[in-house]
């Protein structure tokens, strides 16, 4: 089926569920570490606290994308997963805050992850399935525009709700996550309904061309072993533009988390000079962490309106190599920077490389997938997404200990030196196809 050209407005709403998306990724990167040293987690203790978020996208998005792949009903394919997910999502944001032991807060964001994930996998398929090839780079950067919208008011909102609006912590209110940081992830849960809402009654989905012939593919594919079967069969047919994209996400990931587990935290101990998380200032720095967080989401957002120009321009190959670059630049420059207005300045880099990454590897692997099994190809292309974080939550810890001394500057070092050999790697990747002017 030849799929039409869809219009500026109908690719937004299509893509304004991520909006919501965001925001519930958004609040747990700038604040799940604070939220565990606040329960009176250590600095070595944090990677491991997170291993719950990486371990199940690890799970959960094969799972999910392949499902999507072989459902169809009164919502469509993958609507039906946005519906759900959302719905879990925002439960959990409404309870995360009011944890009230380290333990429980890890097991919070256990299932808060696995519900972000649920919504998630299914809108990087839902761009290949409802855009022409043409189009379909215009697609992901408007992902990535509403990924950095939503991050940008998510990141910092505990800021904004303390110094725009003033609020202050509740008399009398002994719990240990503040109260704006509460409050900010109540807001977060109506936002992540409500876009993903706005997704799912402005868009239709194309139903099977061969409802008959789907159906009966679908009956020889059910149960828990023939899902099993396909997911490893795709493994096992993994495209070479998958194969070698792999290792650049890998090590970009790697970079990214190392940013998110400890930079609000850097900034508090580092900038604010706060050893105490129980202090004013521990709370100043971590606010700051999220408004610096904001800043590189910002920049993510202006900077997807140039991305689908820069691709046409010099290619995407290079493009996302130039973005990697200037994300290497950005976070190893932090350690050079004392006063907290100067942080700004790392984050046009990070941005830049943030934007490319929500779309540049994904429009490159869409046109390298076979249409039938987009949805789990998705989900497999995000191994290489959870296992760098899989592997900082688990061996990161020792590593702060022994060799940087729980220094978590060193560890944005650390991130920036990873992006910098993802740069590398993505030389040996060949995009798919040659852009035409339709991707604009």
């Amino acid at each position: 089926m030849r799929k039409p050209n869809r219009s500026f407005w109908q690719i937004w709403n299509m893509s304004f569920g991520f909006l919501g998306i965001q925001f519930g990724w958004g609040l747990q990167m700038a604040n799940m570490s604070a939220i565990y040293e606040y329960l009176g987690a250590r600095a070595d203790q944090i990677p491991i606290l997170w291993l719950a978020a990486p371990l199940t996208g690890l799970l959960i998005q094969p799972i999910i994308g392949y499902a999507s792949d072989n459902t169809w009903g009164r919502l469509g394919r993958r609507r039906p997963y946005f519906l759900a997910g959302a719905i879990l999502s925002s439960l959990m944001l409404l309870l995360m805050p009011n944890c009230a032991s380290l333990w429980m807060a890890a097991g919070m964001l256990w299932i808060l992850d696995a519900s972000i994930n649920v919504s998630m996998e299914p809108f990087r398929a839902f761009v290949a399935d409802i855009l022409p090839e043409g189009q379909r780079t215009r697609g992901f950067a408007m992902q990535s525009l509403f990924i950095g919208l939503g991050a940008v008011i998510a990141s910092a909102l505990p800021w904004l709700l303390t110094n725009v609006f003033h609020m202050n912590q509740v008399v009398g209110d002994a719990r240990a996550v503040p109260t704006t940081v509460r409050i900010s992830f109540y807001i977060g849960a109506a936002a992540f309904m409500s876009a993903v809402l706005w997704t799912i009654v402005t868009t239709p989905e194309y139903p099977p061309e061969d409802m008959e012939a789907f159906r009966r593919a679908k009956s020889r594919k059910a149960g828990l072993m023939a899902s099993a079967k396909e997911i490893l069969a795709a493994v096992k047919d993994t495209p070479e533009t998958m194969r070698r994209l792999g290792p650049v996400q890998l090590f970009t990931w790697l970079g990214l988390f190392c940013m998110w587990l400890y930079f609000p935290v850097a900034v508090a101990h580092n900038v604010f000079g706060a050893n105490d998380p129980g202090s004013p200032n521990y709370k100043a720095g971590v606010e700051w962490g999220g408004v610096c967080f904001a800043a590189y989401s910002a920049v993510c957002f202006a900077f997807s309106f140039v991305l689908p120009g820069l691709a046409k321009a010099i290619g995407r190959k290079k493009t996302h190599t130039a973005c990697l670059l200037c994300g290497a630049i950005g976070l190893m420059s932090v350690v050079l920077m004392h006063n907290k207005y100067m942080l700004l300045f790392t984050m046009v880099g990070v941005g830049i490389a943030w934007a490319s990454t929500l779309s540049m590897p994904y429009a490159m692997l869409a046109a390298s997938l076979p249409p039938e099994r987009t949805g789990v190809y998705m989900g497999i292309f995000n191994f290489f997404v959870v296992t760098p974080e899989i592997l900082a939550s688990l061996f990161f810890g020792w590593i702060m200990t022994h060799f940087l001394h729980n220094n978590r500057i060193y560890a944005i070092i650390a991130g920036g030196v990873c992006m910098l050999i993802a740069a590398g790697l993505m030389q040996r990747v060949t995009d798919p196809r040659t852009l035409s002017v339709q991707d604009l």
